[in-house]
């Protein structure tokens, strides 16, 4: 396993992250089957991955429960534990958002369910917009100080807002991002024109998530084929919306190049993306063992100046991208 440092912190992180998203039950696309679950982290953890990324919200506490149950008995001063808060975690008044209340109550929830004593990384899932900036960076910055929370982290929203609240964490005094969650892969590069300029003048860490588009980057779907049944596209309308005719191109290119370097196409597309200069772990989702391994290779695959240009040629950055948060 390779390691890195998280943007400009001294925090050493595998250069894949664990998704952890997977497990849990709230979708059909999920696992749904908790000791192989537990199974599938613990190979994950014996390959070397020490970085792990789950949410609050994922099934509703069940994937930080499974991830608890899996490092409970592993070398804890190793592993780093991202955590995120912001989505409705129940009916009513203050179930959701990032208000100093949610925001701390969550973060002891969280600890709960991931049977630990600290959160390395705890992340803003989304921008809230009811709620001041001054507050949730308060909020968050007093579980820092408590020693509940090591890092800061956010997730998915424009350049300006993530540029407002590291500027006010700046001028204000207020614990500071050192990492970002964003949406990238070769074909859903629109960040390229929003957050990933902020993310390498700022030294803010990225961790990429969703770095094979869902699956559309495996190669496992055929522009002119029936959509396999189980798959994610099946049953996720985001994973269908790539369906268009210049990610096809993108698509054949990373095949085109798999062919040439005796790769899987996976192991290409993730291989590009480790080769972004900002990039630092992309989160990747394994369901089975084969897919973890796979993952797992991309990190032997080397890509030529002309190869990463190539995967990149067929598109052309835009912000904001159709159906897109702002």
């Amino acid at each position: 396993m390779e390691y890195t440092r998280l943007g400009q912190t001294g925090l050493e992180v595998s250069r894949l992250c664990l998704g952890c998203m997977n497990f849990g039950s709230a979708e059909p696309w999920m696992l749904d089957d908790r000791a192989a679950s537990v199974e599938l982290i613990h190979d994950a953890l014996d390959a070397g991955i020490n970085f792990l990324d789950t949410a609050n919200v994922y099934s509703t506490g069940e994937s930080e429960e499974i991830v608890g149950e899996a490092i409970g008995s592993r070398r804890r001063e190793e592993l780093v534990v991202a955590t995120k808060v912001y989505g409705e975690m129940h009916e009513g008044p203050n179930g959701g958002g990032l208000s100093r209340k949610h925001v701390i109550d969550q973060a002891y929830a969280s600890l709960d369910r991931l049977g630990v004593d600290h959160i390395d990384l705890y992340q803003i899932h989304r921008f809230d917009e009811a709620t001041p900036v001054e507050e949730t960076l308060s909020a968050l910055s007093h579980l820092v100080d408590e020693g509940v929370v090591r890092y800061l982290g956010a997730s998915t929203m424009s350049a300006y807002r993530f540029t407002k609240l590291l500027y006010t964490a700046d001028v204000e005094g207020y614990e500071r991002f050192v990492s970002m969650q964003p949406e990238y892969n070769a074909v859903d590069r629109h960040e390229e024109a929003n957050l990933l300029p902020v993310c390498a003048a700022e030294g803010v860490g990225v961790v990429p998530w969703s770095p094979l588009a869902g699956g559309f980057l495996t190669g496992k779907y055929d522009p002119d084929g029936e959509i396999p049944e189980g798959t994610r596209a099946a049953d996720d309308a985001h994973t269908r919306d790539r369906f268009t005719d210049v990610n096809w191109d993108v698509l054949r290119a990373v095949q085109d190049v798999a062919d040439s370097t005796d790769a899987s196409a996976a192991q290409v597309a993730l291989a590009w993306l480790l080769e972004r200069p900002v990039v630092d772990a992309p989160i990747i989702g394994p369901r089975t063992d084969d897919h973890l391994a796979d993952s797992l290779a991309a990190l032997d695959v080397s890509l030529s100046d002309e190869e990463v240009e190539r995967i990149a040629a067929p598109k052309t950055p835009r912000w904001p991208a159709p159906g897109k948060d702002t």
